[in-house]
């Protein structure tokens, strides 16, 4: 009798409405797809390359990220560092990361290294694209940074570094902190070494969560691209880089020691993410909650209205690294009151 019975409603309804990953092969059906463009083969070969054995040697000192999630320490599957920028690419004040205190996951970080040779050369080619991709987009947020004094709108003064070693490291689902990025940020994220897959996930709105489920889409990051996640992309979307059974291995083109000289292959990823720090939410700006430490900018993922995220607020997050515990403290943020700047003009298309 149980091989007879109808299944439930529930579970029948369940299985219909899921829908398995959509592989985006081509920069075309990212940019269809998702609010992101892949750039390939976005840095000149070589320069590609002597970044990316810069970045392997310089792994050999990074750290693996650890804090509190709920009653539990965990430890992030992949090596990370973190660089800034001398000036915050609005003035030329190179005591801009000396007046302030970065904090990371309820932690304060070190001082943040700045970016090597290689990683400056790179920099200013991948912000050229940046700013011509920005300018193309049709769509703009009233959160979103708007620009000073008629200066390229995206700057990339920090950079965060990771390093996966192998198919099985990785990292989950998640969205990028928007602290100090501000509401609608653009990240920049540039991928060497061996292909690995990124993972977009959608985030669905309280009010459509019985009418659909949320799509997936990988997408193959190969050797030299670049990955930008426009505005929206952080308040609609989650990412992850998930393990993979299989990697090609990466041969480089220009081995650092010359076409002739002999290299094993490598099975790591180099992942370089540039992001703009806004002058109007510098560190020392941010709310500290009642635990003494800055709180997080969360947006609401969840209850978006018109298709725009409008509502963020500040929480605890002490609770990252304080043995999971941390105070209730949160409020809404306010743009005007807090004296942040945004576009002045409502969203157009």
């Amino acid at each position: 009798m149980s091989l007879l019975r109808q299944p439930s409603s529930r579970k029948k309804e369940h299985t219909q409405l899921r829908l398995p990953p959509m592989l985006l092969g081509t920069p075309e059906l990212v940019a269809q797809h998702t609010p992101c463009t892949l750039h390939l083969s976005i840095l000149p070969p070589q320069l590609a390359c002597r970044l990316f054995y810069a970045m392997i040697e310089a792994s050999k000192t990074w750290k693996r990220n650890k804090w509190w999630l709920f009653d539990r320490v965990v430890e992030s599957p992949h090596l990370t560092s973190f660089f800034a920028r001398k000036t915050d690419g609005i003035d030329d004040d190179e005591s801009w990361q000396e007046a302030a205190q970065y904090w990371y996951n309820g932690r304060p970080t070190e001082p943040p290294m700045t970016f090597p040779p290689e990683m400056e050369e790179a920099c200013k080619i991948i912000e050229n694209v940046v700013n011509e991709q920005m300018r193309k987009r049709k769509t703009t947020f009233s959160h979103e940074w708007a620009g000073k004094g008629g200066d390229p709108l995206w700057r990339a003064n920090v950079a965060a570094s990771n390093c996966y070693q192998g198919g099985k490291e990785s990292v989950g689902f998640h969205s990028d902190q928007l602290t100090y990025l501000g509401p609608y940020p653009t990240i920049a994220s540039l991928s060497l070494g061996t292909r690995r897959i990124f993972s977009l996930r959608e985030v669905i709105p309280t009010d459509e969560i019985g009418t659909r489920k949320a799509q997936t889409f990988n997408i193959p990051l190969p050797h030299n691209s670049l990955t930008i996640m426009h505005a929206s992309c952080q308040e609609r979307f989650k990412h992850s880089i998930p393990p993979q059974a299989a990697i090609d291995l990466f041969r480089p083109p220009f081995p650092p020691g010359g076409v002739d000289s002999e290299i094993a292959p490598s099975n790591c990823r180099i992942n370089i993410t540039f992001r703009f720090y806004r002058p109007d939410f510098r560190p020392l700006s941010i709310p500290r909650c009642l635990c003494g430490v800055p709180t997080i900018l969360r947006p609401d993922m969840k209850n978006r209205n018109a298709d725009e995220t409008d509502r963020y607020w500040w929480a605890c997050y002490a609770g990252a690294q304080n043995d999971g515990k941390g105070c209730k403290f949160w409020k809404v943020m306010n743009m005007g009151e807090e004296g942040r700047s945004g576009l002045s003009a409502s969203p157009s298309s």
